[in-house]
């Protein structure tokens, strides 16, 4: 099973439309596609695409949902 991931964007190339996202100290790069996105974005990243942008409290509600099921 795959899930999406949230991340933070760290640097963005806009000729190549990828992005450098930050996963908690791991660093990926992934597509950007049809989404703008300037540094310091969260972002939902999934199969190396960018899928969303998140507001902040999103994307701190989905790191602790993720948290509290990787402790099931």
């Amino acid at each position: 099973m795959c899930v999406a991931q949230t991340g933070t964007v760290l640097r963005v190339d806009r000729k190549d439309h990828t992005a450098q996202v930050d996963f908690d100290g791991t660093v990926a790069t992934a597509r950007t596609g049809l989404l703008s996105v300037t540094e310091g974005d969260p972002v939902l990243v999934h199969a190396g695409c960018i899928l969303q942008k998140l507001s902040k409290s999103e994307a701190e509600e989905l790191k602790d949902l993720m948290a509290e099921m990787a402790e099931l």
